[in-house]
């Protein structure tokens, strides 16, 4: 009886299987770098959808006593000057976000993938905070002279006309700001855009980074578009209570006129004694509004610009 044929026996496929538990989980591996400059690209996108609340925000922060709520203010601007007014100053908002945060995302991105290159391990929170507080130092004095225009340009529509700046765009604004108040001008209140960019990139890129870290950590999130949308949330509530007050006497010493108050501590004092603690909460809804909404699509645009543009 003939022997029966062999047949070689087909090799073994290999099948990836789930990671056991106890082993690192997504947000644990290898750190992967990623353009710096993406995240200033992705600010301006979210600000052309947010720039309406940020000219309320500074509208609400800048008026005396009490005054209107937000929708009362919306509707004051809309009946008074056109819908169209919503978007005033959106120039130089845009050229705000294309100085101050791509100098704050480029710094806290390099400096993240410069402590973590080759390791498994996210940074800790303390390295994280102190790479937020570096951008946002360095964001604040390349970005003030755009934030200066960018408020002055908003708060003209409450002006006079005798008053008003009168800057047609960010370009003219710079232009004018140098020719009428010298090189000195771009450091109009430095010191509090100073304190309010550390703290607002504190809140928005170091806490949405460890929060994002955290969720994924869980085991119930992953990395995609509803964690995102989570951690940048969380952000934007915890930026928007970091920066209040530093924002309204930001505001206030930015869009003054020559003769008004400029030293950030006289006027951390006069509004403190002249409408008390709670106006320096003011327009804390819409900052919130405002906030939230630019954090989440900040972020939601970064992540998937990252996935558009990988760095190879």
């Amino acid at each position: 009886m003939a022997p029966a044929a062999s047949f070689p026996l087909p090799r073994t496929l290999s099948v990836a299987s789930p990671s056991p538990p106890g082993s690192p989980p997504a947000a644990c591996q290898k750190s992967k770098q990623h353009r710096w400059y993406l995240g200033g690209i992705a600010s301006s996108m979210a600000t052309l959808c947010t720039h309406p609340l940020d000219l309320l925000k500074v509208h609400l922060q800048t008026q005396q006593g009490r005054g209107l709520s937000m929708v009362g203010m919306a509707k004051s601007v809309v009946n008074q000057h056109g819908a169209h007014k919503l978007y005033q100053g959106l120039s130089a908002s845009v050229m705000r976000q294309l100085t101050y945060s791509t100098t704050r995302f480029g710094v806290y991105e390099s400096g993240r993938h410069w402590l973590t290159e080759g390791d498994t391990k996210p940074l800790p929170v303390y390295q994280k905070v102190s790479l937020a507080v570096a951008g946002g130092l360095m964001g604040g004095i390349v970005g003030n002279p755009s934030d200066i225009v960018n408020v002055r340009m908003q708060n003209d529509l409450k002006l006079p006309p005798a008053l008003q700046y009168k800057y047609r765009h960010a370009f003219h604004g710079y232009y004018s700001l140098a020719r009428n108040e010298g090189m000195a001008g771009f450091g109009r209140g430095l010191n509090m855009n100073l304190a309010r960019a550390v703290m607002m990139t504190t809140g928005q890129l170091a806490v949405y980074d460890q929060t994002k870290t955290m969720l994924i950590n869980t085991g119930l999130f992953s990395d995609n578009i509803l964690t995102h949308f989570t951690a940048s949330t969380i952000a934007g509530g915890a930026a928007t209570v970091m920066t209040m007050p530093v924002d309204v006497v930001k505001t206030r010493i930015m869009k003054a006129l020559a003769h008004e108050e400029k030293s950030a501590m006289r006027m951390l004092r006069r509004t403190y004694t002249e409408e008390g603690a709670a106006a320096f909460f003011k327009g804390t809804l819409p900052a919130f509004v405002r906030l939230a909404p630019q954090t989440v699509l900040t972020f939601v645009f970064l992540e998937q610009l990252r996935v558009m543009f990988p760095l190879r």
